[in-house]
């Protein structure tokens, strides 16, 4: 009797070797009998010429441009596309034509005509998709939607849902960096809480019906600016006083010996003269006041779905940065979560009990969203390796529902209506 061989390594193309093409590309160097990356796309040489030397690539294997790899047919099992969210569609109905299977980051596209042309071509193409909504993957998540499918809760009556994004983060991401800007990426909505917005609809196992949201820019605008407060935080009198100074921010992390996000977005080479030369001529310099940013800082979205049930969601600037937190009220009893601990309250018993979830890290990039990445990686090659994609819990369908409820959340803010998903 033999045992059975073991598959061969998936291949896999990167296009885009920033924070998230780079995270997702470091699974492979930690499980090499199981992926292998082969080429990559970068158009930034720092980057690029970084990333292959990681992975031991050739010079003809690491391209500035996406399309000199399309240009070539398919030369790996799979491709992951983490460009910017503006840059997703074109590469995915390409390479899903030439029968790549495709990990893409979230959003999986800015409109509702894009989504659908997404899901469209691989499904037409017979391809697996499994979209960047790592949340669906931590452990977490997986006890969370546990306890709400066991019946324990009773049937699920309303939601309460909290994104902290942090103020600093929001100073970093979203008012000095790459999706500040509504025009240039998207809004706050799609840009970082589409993650809550999918979560919520796979724990309750079903989509809201109807929408309602309200938020707006309130504190990250000119008229808020300190007296005397310059451009630049390295001109500025008033920045020891100020949070966002992004001379103490920064500087303090590069003191502390990091290498990685956020400082990862500003340097490519972590000396204090790099970081000098960044925040005096580079965007994360900025003063917080003096920006051209017109992403919301605070926002809630109420949500409606078929079985009656409601949810708010509430995301805000104005917060120490945290895990997420999340209580679920039921008819038997009530879920509490922090993003690492789970706890449940039974009305009969009147009794608390704390849910095991084993080793959870922290629901965030810098910790990998508490195994959501990992966790994505994995189900996403052994999808592509067994050719099943029933292992992606974030495919076509499931993420063109979460963006279209986004999208509505969206039209009723601007709009001050209730939309229909």
């Amino acid at each position: 009797m033999t045992s059975e061989a073991p598959a061969p390594a998936v291949t896999l193309a990167v296009v885009g070797a920033g924070d998230r093409g780079t995270g997702h590309a470091r699974w492979a160097l930690d499980h090499p009998g199981r992926a292998t990356v082969v080429a990559v796309a970068e158009p930034r040489e720092t980057r690029r010429r970084r990333f292959a030397a990681a992975h031991g690539l050739e010079s003809d294997a690491a391209v500035g441009d996406w399309r000199d790899l399309a240009e070539r047919g398919r030369i790996a099992d799979a491709v992951l596309i983490c460009t910017l969210d503006r840059e997703h569609l074109e590469p995915v109905l390409r390479f899903a034509a030439l029968g790549y299977h495709i990990l893409l980051e979230k959003p999986m596209a800015l409109t509702e005509d894009e989504c659908r042309r997404i899901v469209d071509a691989v499904e037409r193409a017979g391809v697996t998709l499994a979209v960047g909504h790592v949340l669906r993957y931590t452990r977490y998540t997986r006890a969370v939607k546990e306890v709400v499918d066991s019946g324990r809760l009773g049937d699920v009556v309303s939601v309460q849902h909290l994104e902290p994004v942090g103020f600093w983060h929001q100073a970093h991401s979203f008012v000095r960096g790459n999706w500040r800007n509504t025009q240039e990426a998207t809004s706050m909505l799609m840009a970082k809480s589409c993650h809550d917005i999918d979560w919520l609809q796979y724990v309750l196992g079903q989509p809201p019906v109807r929408v309602s949201s309200f938020g707006r820019l309130s504190h990250f605008r000119p008229e808020n600016r300190p007296e005397g407060a310059a451009d630049r935080c390295l001109d500025c009198s008033v920045e020891p006083d100020c949070p966002y100074s992004a001379r103490r921010e920064y500087g303090d992390r590069l003191a502390r010996g990091e290498h990685h996000w956020p400082l990862s977005v500003l340097l490519d080479d972590f000396t204090p003269e790099a970081l000098e030369t960044a925040l005096r001529e580079g965007p994360y310099g900025r003063c917080v006041y003096a920006c051209d940013n017109d992403v919301v800082d605070h926002q809630v979205v109420s949500m409606e779905f078929a079985s009656g049930a409601t949810a708010t969601f509430t995301m805000t600037a104005s917060t120490e940065r945290a895990d997420r937190r999340t209580q679920i009220f039921g008819t038997r009893g009530e879920l509490r979560g922090d993003g690492e601990n789970v706890s449940v309250y039974d009305f009969l018993t009147r009794t608390e009990e704390a849910v095991d979830l084993g080793r959870a890290g922290g629901m965030d990039a810098a910790g990998g969203h508490g195994g959501g990445d990992a966790g994505l990686m994995d189900a996403f090659v052994t999808a592509v390796a067994t050719k099943n994609p029933g292992l992606v819990k974030s495919g076509p369908r499931e993420s063109l529902t979460s963006h279209l409820t986004v999208l509505a959340a969206e039209r009723a803010r601007h709009a001050g209506t209730v939309e229909t998903v």
